[in-house]
């Protein structure tokens, strides 16, 4: 292991131990930030760590992000670098996302052998799907304009190293629904008394899954999932009031307004026929992940040059990615590289088990840098 891969997992393990949730990465943007000044690089704080590399005369700049938060799970790890947070940890691999940049940015600094500016986006509160629209809002594309926008996520299960990735839909929206049910509880014994909404919960609950079976044409990718059944119901009570609240994946913003438009029927056509009134919510926290075509021929170009196995027509993926703001704002590319099969490397995202493979740092690192030099090629004068 060379003086900087071994530099890279020192500092992803430093990562590892001091994991922060969504907003609340005020020590991880303290050292992001100090890593970059180091490298003498100008850094901008805000919601997020903005770091500035120029090189030569050039005017074109490319933005490359990385996020920063942690998830609420209690690590089940017995490697000697576990989160000292109780209740913490870095489960999805952004400590490894974050380092990779790191190591580019290094690179980079070292030689630049390029021709304009990169931009690094360290992003808050990807999880929540809060945290690139609040550097948006924040004004960081106008104070820091890229024509182009990139961003890799570890794909656990993939073989390391390998970049996989599609021209448009690349990852699904996400949108979470409400559905508050008010009909007239009573004695459990004495059901005809009033209408107990449990039994037209329920009803929902069946009801909508057939949006996805009989609404939507096959293999469409959408899911309705209903993840919370709550009631104010007791033993020998049956309850007056119950509250479905649940998540929509959707490929396409036409399918998610088709689903939003069903579940609105369904709902009020169940509560007409029980004589209940219901209400619901559908709020969009994550909209798709697209491609852009010119952007993913650049990261399957630079990844070819950096001799990695690569995979440009990739299936989309059903999870959702916050990455979604700034690729719908400027022309961009979302790419997954694989983490391994093996081991605490092969398991899934978010589970309490999963670990980032420090063999990904130089690899990472070396992509960046390639993409970088594909981008902003170094003038030849």
């Amino acid at each position: 292991m060379g003086n900087h891969h071994q530099e890279l997992v020192a500092l992803r393990h430093a990562f590892h131990r001091d994991p922060e949730l969504g907003f609340q990465e005020q020590r991880t943007k303290a050292r992001v930030a100090a890593h970059l000044r180091g490298l003498g690089i100008e850094v901008h704080e805000g919601v997020g760590i903005v770091g500035i590399l120029k090189a030569g005369p050039g005017n074109h700049a490319i933005g490359l992000r990385a996020d920063m938060d942690a998830l609420p799970i209690t690590e089940k790890s017995d490697h000697d670098y576990v989160s000292e947070s109780p209740g913490v940890m870095h489960a999805c691999g952004h400590d490894g996302h974050m380092t990779m940049l790191l190591g580019a940015a290094e690179l980079l600094a070292r030689d630049k052998n390029f021709d304009g500016t990169v931009v690094f986006l360290f992003q808050p509160n990807e999880e929540h799907g809060l945290g690139a629209r609040a550097m948006i809002d924040e004004g960081v594309l106008e104070r820091f304009p890229v024509e182009e926008v990139y961003a890799i996520h570890n794909l656990p299960g993939a073989p390391v190293g390998q970049i996989s990735t599609r021209p448009g839909q690349i990852c699904a929206s996400e949108s979470l629904f409400e559905i508050a049910v008010k009909g007239k509880g009573g004695h459990a014994s004495m059901p005809h008394v009033g209408v107990e909404a449990i039994t037209v919960a329920a009803e929902l609950v069946l009801a909508l899954q057939t949006i996805v079976s009989r609404k939507l044409a096959p293999g469409a990718g959408a899911v309705v999932s209903v993840t919370e059944f709550l009631t104010d119901g007791q033993r020998n009570v049956l309850p007056g009031h119950a509250t479905l609240k649940g998540d929509v994946r959707a490929r396409l913003p036409e399918d998610r307004q088709t689903v939003e438009r069903f579940m609105r029927q369904i709902v009020a056509g169940i509560a007409a026929t029980h004589g209940v009134s219901a209400t619901m919510s559908f709020k969009t926290e994550f909209i798709e992940t697209i491609n852009a075509p010119g952007p993913v021929e650049a990261v399957i170009r630079a990844a070819r040059a950096a001799g990695l196995e690569t995979d440009g027509n990739r299936p989309p993926m059903s999870f959702s990615e916050d990455f979604a703001h700034f690729s719908a704002a400027v022309p961009g590319c979302f790419l997954l590289m694989g983490n391994g099969t093996e081991g605490p490397h092969g398991q899934p995202l978010h589970a309490a088990d999963y670990d980032f493979n420090d063999a990904l740092l130089p690899i990472g690192a070396a992509f960046w840098a390639a993409l970088v030099r594909d981008r902003l090629p170094a003038r030849k004068d």
